[in-house]
């Protein structure tokens, strides 16, 4: 059931991201938006702790700043994956990065 939730709050901050970002862009359809956060969510669950594990060092010495590295990371390549997601530079990926995780820090605060 957890997934499914977090497929939701993704589909719903990927859709928040190209409607408040300029260069970020999502132009689908539902099944599309749906596809895409099932993909986000995917890479979140099973890349993210691998990416995490590798790169604990720097974390540490980022003081956890680094991470939003690995966020940037995981929507690049969601975007890379799928046509419907266009994110054209660096200044939208980072802006985009911040407000999803805003969102999910957000939904997760109302889910407990």
């Amino acid at each position: 059931m957890r997934f499914v939730y977090q497929i939701l709050v993704n589909a719903i901050a990927i859709k928040t991201a190209s409607y408040f970002i300029p260069g970020f862009v999502f132009s689908g359809d539902l099944v599309s938006l749906a596809w895409v956060s099932f993909l986000l969510t995917l890479a979140n669950f099973f890349l993210k702790p691998v990416l995490k594990l590798i790169a604990g060092p720097i974390i540490f010495l980022t003081f956890g700043l680094f991470i939003v590295v690995i966020n940037m990371i995981m929507l690049y390549a969601v975007d890379y994956y799928t046509p419907e997601l266009k994110i054209s530079g660096v200044a939208p990926l980072f802006w985009g990065t911040i407000l999803v995780g805003a969102v999910n820090t957000v939904f997760s605060i109302f889910k407990k």
